[in-house]
């Protein structure tokens, strides 16, 4: 520490103005807004050393909230690292570590003892079993987890279960979700347990109900400073305000910009109200940007300002403007996937390392275009907040019903989906299948067909069973006469398994329902569905131990916090980005959302940012004829270098009036392989890409026609609307609606 607490210390001279104001303003309430890159982390860890250099306090009477414990680690060695170990005193951790680290104090008030237990979501999920099988609901029907993620977001918003309504909960779980909810609190009770909502709920108990309790942390804690405030729920908002009511030297940074996790409980409006819950307040605006050129931070604020839910600041940086954000406008998913990866080898023989270098999507199925691509390119890349597209576990489960229903000797797949969905086949079945298959030298579904007419197995899984038997059976006579991709949808839908997981109600859900679309998808692109599963085979193969530096691809959500040198950011279509789903469900307010994650997406990058958009994408196994991204019309011209195909559109028929000045305006510039001239856009016509494939047009080996994409070609084969077509660039198997006569 300083010997003299008054004498200006060296770590503030590494402050700009407004950074410094945030750290030496200590006493009162004070909100930080940082917008993206404008060293938050740096104020707040400062700020921290700041209170402590100048002996406004000792170690144990600061509280320092974080949202992850990778973010308090950093926070105590930046602390140690300005001031030395004089931090470790200090209550630093995540809002669950510390009411964990509170509750085991004081656990007998509110009926726990200190030892108590915090389940994971396993046994979570085991314990409300119980309780859905004790109340004779159908778990089928009514998932444990669908019945706990509602629980959980009683919980988020600060509700114990005599303060929710008996009818909160609606239809689910027969309309006794609310009971099931105290019936599970006092199970937890009784088993001297909690889970994560618990810690906070259970605090939140304490303080209201204990003045006495509340008022030792008062006394305790003279300085409060929280992290990313923008993504706080109810409860902790309300933990934050009960315990800031005592010295009310509460400091909150967080950017009201950046809240895009609206979704899993986070209120936006905590940051907003933050001068109404404290009329006193000071709030500093951190706008000078350390990370992005002036061309990506104009782009980023000017898109930001169509929120009207917000504090408002603008981004700006001392750096030089660098490179216009290249706005790209391709034909398909397939040709968007061809051009970043070729666009990242470009910059790879330039010197960039891959490891700065990222590719954002708005929803987790658009990564496979790009995987596939990466791999056949041999570019090393890996997927940051989730596993690789084939990797994933509903594609795993599709993958095996797929590998069954192509050879019933597979017993690896049998066994992964006899009892997915569940169809009463448990462990004693399958040893009594294991046992024949072993004794008589037959794959597992041939010992299956063989037990099913027997007394060996019975009820609900020899009925199970057999019905699963003749399923594949008919799946499999199926791709006779249809197109696998169809067949495999038929069979997912037909087994109860994407059911399944409609009828999940986790937050996970909806994307492995986007994942099996985007897997039927997947197989439009195979002449046969053994190919398709070669190809898999091969992908997962050369997937594994990439050495050395690797693009990233993650969702948008999963880059928060992160940053990189290029940045792709592809798919900004309406209908992809912003989401419908999330639309449908809270309208303008996710609007904003939506936009805010644009926003991250774009400052998340350093020198160089690619938005790209497709004029047609396959979306749940459907040509769709897209256009750009209400977000793409909200980038400024003037900071934008566009890009597209010759003959390519900006706009379409769904959104015309919305667009049409936008269209209008336009001067596009042909993309690197075309010769360098404008090119007008042109508007899409809807038979050009219809939604699906139409019946055979009358062509004939030997045709000549014309394809938008491709150009001129010669018909080579044809056979019932799938024709094969030499042209310039090679030979391609396209479906005659996507010609014409040339």
């Amino acid at each position: 520490m300083s010997s003299d607490p008054s004498a200006p210390a060296s770590y503030l001279d590494r402050l700009n103005p407004p950074q410094r104001a945030a750290v030496e303003r200590l006493d009162g309430p004070l909100l930080v807004l940082a917008g993206a890159g404008t060293g938050k982390t740096r104020v707040l860890t400062t700020r921290l050393a700041h209170i402590l250099s100048t002996r406004r306090a000792f170690p144990s009477q600061i509280l320092a909230v974080t949202f992850t414990n990778k973010a308090a680690r950093e926070m105590k060695e930046r602390i140690g690292a300005m001031i030395g170990p004089v931090a470790e005193g200090v209550w630093l951790g995540t809002f669950h570590s510390l009411s964990a680290r509170i509750l085991r104090r004081h656990a007998e008030l509110v009926g726990l003892r200190p030892d108590f237990t915090i389940l994971d979501t396993d046994d979570q999920a085991r314990l409300m079993k119980q309780l859905l099988q004790a109340e004779k609901i159908d778990d089928k029907k009514w998932p444990a987890r669908a019945v706990l993620s509602a629980i959980e977001r009683w919980k988020d918003r600060g509700l114990a279960p005599e303060r929710v309504a008996a009818d909160a909960g609606g239809e689910l779980a027969a309309g006794r979700a609310q009971s099931l909810y105290a019936q599970y609190q006092e199970r937890l009770r009784v088993l001297n347990a909690c889970d994560f909502g618990d810690l906070l709920l259970h605090c939140l108990t304490l303080f209201t109900t204990r003045p006495d309790v509340l008022d030792e942390y008062h006394r305790r804690f003279r300085y409060i400073l929280v992290d990313e405030y923008q993504d706080t729920n109810v409860a902790q908002y309300m933990w934050l305000r009960l315990l800031a009511q005592g010295s009310r030297n509460l400091c909150c940074v967080g950017d009201d910009d950046q809240s895009v996790y609206g979704w899993r409980g986070a209120e936006v409006g905590n940051i907003l109200r933050f001068e109404k819950d404290f009329e006193d307040a000071t709030v500093v605006r951190l706008e000078q940007n350390y990370r992005s050129t002036g061309h990506i931070l104009a782009c980023a604020s000017a898109l930001i300002a169509h929120n009207r839910e917000r504090l408002g600041k603008t981004l700006w940086t001392a750096a030089d403007p660098g490179e216009k954000v290249q706005l790209r406008g391709v034909w398909d998913g397939e040709e968007e996937a061809r051009w970043a990866g070729e666009e990242i080898e470009a910059l790879q023989r330039a010197g960039q390392s891959l490891g700065q270098v990222a590719l954002l999507v708005r929803a987790g199925f658009q990564t496979r275009e790009f995987e596939e691509r990466f791999i056949e390119l041999g570019l090393p890349y890996r997927v940051v907040g989730g596993p690789r597209f084939y990797e994933r576990a509903e594609i795993r489960d599709a993958l095996a019903y797929a590998r069954l229903v192509a050879q019933d000797a597979d017993d690896l797949a049998f066994e992964r989906i006899v009892n997915q969905p569940r169809r009463g086949v448990g462990e004693k079945a399958m040893q009594s299948l294991h046992r024949v298959a072993r004794a008589r030298g037959v794959p597992l579904a041939r010992a299956a067909a063989e037990l099913v007419e027997t007394d060996e197995i019975k009820g609900p899984a020899r009925a199970g069973l057999r019905r699963f038997l003749e399923d594949v059976a008919r799946w499999r006579a199926a791709l006779a006469t249809h197109h696998h991709a169809e067949v495999m949808e038929m069979a997912l839908d037909e087994s109860g398994y994407t059911a399944m997981w409609r009828q999940d109600r986790s937050a996970e859900a909806p994307g492995r329902l986007e994942n099996l679309k985007e897997f039927v998808a997947a197989l439009e692109g195979f002449d046969t569905l053994a190919g398709f599963l070669e190809h898999v085979s091969l992908v997962m193969e050369n997937a594994e131990g990439a050495p050395g530096e690797m693009v990233s691809l993650m969702t948008l959500h999963s880059a928060k916090g992160l940053e990189f040198d290029i940045v792709f950011l592809p798919g900004w279509e309406e209908g992809l980005f912003p989401h419908p789903r999330a639309l449908d469900e809270k309208g303008e307010a996710a609007l904003e959302e939506e936009r805010r994650l644009a926003h991250v997406g774009l400052t998340r990058a350093r020198r160089r940012a690619y938005v790209s958009f497709a004029a047609n994408r396959r979306i749940h196994n459907l040509w769709q004829s897209a256009i750009p991204s209400r977000f793409v019309e909200e980038l400024p011209a003037e900071h934008v270098e566009r890009v597209a195909q010759p003959g390519l559109w900006g706009g379409g028929p769904a959104r015309r009036q919305r667009f049409d000045e936008f269209d209008q305006r336009q001067e596009w510039v042909a993309a690197p392989s075309a010769p360098r001239r404008p090119v007008r856009v042109i508007e899409a016509r809807a038979e050009l890409v219809p939604p699906r494939p139409a019946a055979a047009g009358g062509f004939a080996p030997g045709d000549r026609v014309f394809h938008e994409k491709f150009g001129y070609g010669i018909v080579r084969a044809a056979d019932a609307g799938k024709l094969d077509v030499e042209f310039p660039t090679g030979r391609k198997k396209v479906m005659d609606s996507f010609l014409r006569r040339g």
